[in-house]
């Protein structure tokens, strides 16, 4: 009998050990994000979308299919960085904060939709920005 009990307590201890750790998990990722948050996020998303956008329009600055040097690579890295944290000083964010913070905002999905929906011009104008570079392709630093 004292192994079957001993048994048994070892088994409700693991049953309930992953009953609760599945309903932490279910409420981590049940967590919607805050609207505020959302319109945030997706409105310095635009505008970062944009701005890169418009940095590298045309590409002639180093030739025709030519790359940039080393050093022009990180003139170039410092110059958008500057950029970008003016630009998402307007939305209270550091790039750190943004950098951090923007895949979970993003995660929530119906949340983003829903604040797009009801913003046609800023939806218009999100829908515009090159997928592959914005964090909802594969590529790109995902701004």
């Amino acid at each position: 009998m004292l192994i079957y009990e001993g048994t048994m307590r070892m088994i409700l201890r693991v049953g309930l050990i992953g009953l609760c750790v599945s309903l932490a998990l279910l409420a981590a990722n049940s967590h919607a994000a805050d609207p505020a948050e959302v319109e945030q996020f997706v409105k310095a998303r635009v505008e970062i979308g944009e701005m890169m956008t418009n940095y590298f329009k045309g590409g002639a600055q180093y030739g025709e299919g030519q790359r940039p040097s080393p050093e022009q690579m990180k003139k170039m890295g410092e110059d958008i960085n500057t950029k970008l944290a003016t630009l998402l000083e307007k939305h209270h964010l550091t790039i750190d904060e943004y950098r951090q913070r923007s895949p979970e905002v993003f995660a929530d999905d119906a949340a983003v939709k829903g604040y797009l929906n009801e913003h046609p011009d800023l939806k218009k104008r999100y829908e515009a920005l090159p997928l592959d570079r914005m964090g909802r392709g594969r590529s790109g630093r995902g701004y």
